[in-house]
């Protein structure tokens, strides 16, 4: 596999990881907004949110080239 592809692998998987987010953050949300939200659903949640959420940098950190001062 050459860079081309890794690379475009690396911004798809971003692209899904980042999706993943935005529905979590919609649940919580949603679930946050109901009568009597369920807390313990929330946290867990927001922590795969936050998983999500290093996994993206992780990524984002492979797609920037290093740059050597």
């Amino acid at each position: 596999m050459n860079d081309d592809q890794s690379e475009e692998l690396l911004q798809a998987k971003l692209a899904e990881l980042r999706q993943d987010h935005a529905d979590l953050d919609a649940a919580v949300q949603a679930i946050a907004l109901s009568p009597l939200p369920d807390m313990l659903l929330i946290a867990r949640l927001k922590r795969k949110k936050l998983a999500l959420k290093d996994e993206m940098t992780r990524i984002e950190d492979q797609l920037t080239p290093d740059i050597i001062a």
